[in-house]
């Protein structure tokens, strides 16, 4: 074969292959393009089944976890359940306890009040029986003595009443100097125990003003918004309570009165403390053991700075050189002391101002003198907290803190427990006396004290021979002026007695009155 037919065949044979190439090139493109979407669909089908696998596993996984955490939560609300109800019916068993101990109680009571009753039952039947003997008795006794008294009288000639007034009539004529003798020995053995008698008379006037001193100085009332207050004032088992009355040392009286609870205390500074700590815990809300002893901490701070403050002031005012910083703060604690509503820091300053203008009169140490007044109750400060009388108190108090001779002098006197060595403490019991009786100074009311001088000058002049009577020292004496033709020194005697007595049984007043009947004759001539 010729070369030239071999290179033309090989050309068209390269030729052929190239074109079968590219026409296979182009069939497998098109292949191609035509399979990837089918193996993409594939491998998206793959992954989505996958996921779901992987998301049923998550779901199932998660379900019973789900199923697990709520049996466990109802397993603990179970228990929880269990437990109240274990401990509701645990106090429920220890109420029916009290309950069942209170019935016992009741019924022993009633049991002993009926077997009283039936004796008392016995015992009046037994009374009854003895009374109408008695009667019977009696009845015999006066039908005797009525025909007794029916000779009598035939044989004297008098009736029972004349006779009477003869009798009485010769009795007093013969023994009215006797009598008379008799009431001045009394009188004078009476001056020889003049103490007792003072402790006496204090007693019944302490008597006759308990319930009103005993409001007023041991008893302070706090205001509620609601009465739901008081359940949280008690709080559980009474928790609270207790320990406002523990820290507070106080009692409170938490009873029927509607948005009402009262503090109980002896103790004016404690009662104060007290007051002040219940109103802030009202007003605040919170009532807790922890907040409880902070506040009431809180205000014990505040009332020891006021009344250190006060005292310091109340010397500050009365132009008093330095006084010890203890017996300031003793003197503050006046403040919240009352006597028969009378305020004993303000009395305390007012005699010591009285003092200073007496002392200046006189010459003396007006300073010192008003110390010694202000000072002169300063034992009323603690006799809350420690015994003694406030007297004794003061006077140890002043002799700790270094006051001068005269100053505890003047607190020891001013009530007549010792004798007074210098004329400043006369003139401490003279302002002392002063500022206490004063009208308007003590809670009494100006009609009432109007009122009551005028009874005692009327009943004074009821008795027969009185020229004049006059009421001193803000009712505290009553002086008569007898006419002495008409009444002898024995019968002035008499009538002080009859005085005081009518005195005793018509009226009411504090303290005590003296009773002084003066009889004077005067024969006057002029020489010429």
């Amino acid at each position: 074969m010729p070369i030239t037919n071999v290179v033309a065949l090989s050309t068209e044979g390269w030729v052929g292959i190239v074109v079968g190439a590219l026409a296979l090139g182009v069939i497998a493109t098109i292949v191609v393009f035509k399979l990837i979407p089918s193996f993409k669909r594939s491998s998206a089908n793959k992954q989505a089944k996958q996921i779901l696998r992987d998301a049923e596993i998550k779901a199932e996984r998660i379900a019973k976890n789900a199923e697990i955490d709520a049996k466990q939560a109802a397993f603990e609300s179970k228990q929880n359940a269990q437990n109240e109800i274990r401990q509701m019916k645990s106090e429920i068993q220890g109420e029916q306890a009290k309950l069942d101990l209170r019935e016992q109680t009741i019924d022993a009571r009633d049991n002993a009040l009926l077997q009283k009753e039936n004796a008392l039952d016995a015992k009046n039947d037994d009374l009854k029986n003895q009374m109408a003997s008695c009667d019977k008795k009696q009845a015999e006794l006066d039908s005797k003595i009525d025909g007794i008294i029916v000779e009598l009288e035939k044989v004297s000639g008098m009736s029972v009443k004349e006779a009477h007034a003869e009798i009485m009539a010769r009795i007093e004529s013969k023994m009215s100097a006797e009598i008379a003798a008799y009431i001045k020995n009394q009188e004078d053995e009476a001056e020889e125990t003049a103490q007792a008698k003072a402790t006496d008379l204090l007693g019944l006037a302490c008597d006759r003003y308990a319930q009103e001193v005993t409001t007023e100085r041991n008893v302070a009332v706090i205001a509620l918004p609601t009465d739901e207050l008081k359940g949280r004032i008690i709080g559980r088992e009474g928790r609270n309570i207790r320990v406002l009355e523990q820290t507070l040392g106080v009692d409170l009286v938490i009873d029927d009165t509607p948005e009402v609870i009262t503090i109980s205390c002896f103790d004016p500074i404690r009662r104060e403390i007290a007051r002040r700590t219940m109103e802030y815990l009202v007003k605040d809300g919170r009532i807790q053991p922890g907040r409880i002893e902070e506040i009431a901490a809180k205000f014990k701070r505040d009332v020891q700075t006021e009344t250190q403050k006060v005292g310091e002031d109340a010397a500050f005012k009365l132009g008093l050189p330095k006084i010890s910083k203890e017996l300031c703060g003793c003197l503050g604690r006046l403040k919240y002391r009352t006597s028969y509503g009378q305020n004993a820091l303000q009395h305390s300053m007012e005699v010591a101002s009285l003092t200073g203008m007496m002392a200046a009169e006189l010459g003396l140490d007006q300073n010192l003198a008003k110390r010694a007044g202000l000072l002169h109750d300063i034992g009323k400060a603690v006799d809350f907290e420690q015994e003694g009388s406030h007297v004794q108190l003061g006077a140890d108090l002043a002799r700790k803190y270094g006051e001068p001779d005269v100053v505890i002098n003047s607190i020891e006197s001013h009530h007549g427990d010792v004798p007074a060595k210098y004329v400043i403490a006369h003139l401490v019991a003279a302002a002392d006396t002063l500022s206490a009786a004063r009208p308007g100074a003590r809670s009494e009311t100006m009609e009432n004290y109007v009122k009551r001088i005028t009874q005692l000058e009327d009943i004074a002049k009821t008795f027969d021979g009185v020229q004049q009577a006059y009421a001193m020292q803000a009712g505290r004496e009553i002086r008569v002026m007898v006419i002495p033709e008409r009444i002898s020194d024995d019968q002035a005697v008499q009538m002080a007695v009859k005085m005081r007595e009518k005195i005793e049984s018509e009226m009411t007043y504090p303290g005590q009155i003296k009773v002084s009947v003066i009889r004077e004759y005067r024969a006057v001539e002029t020489a010429k």
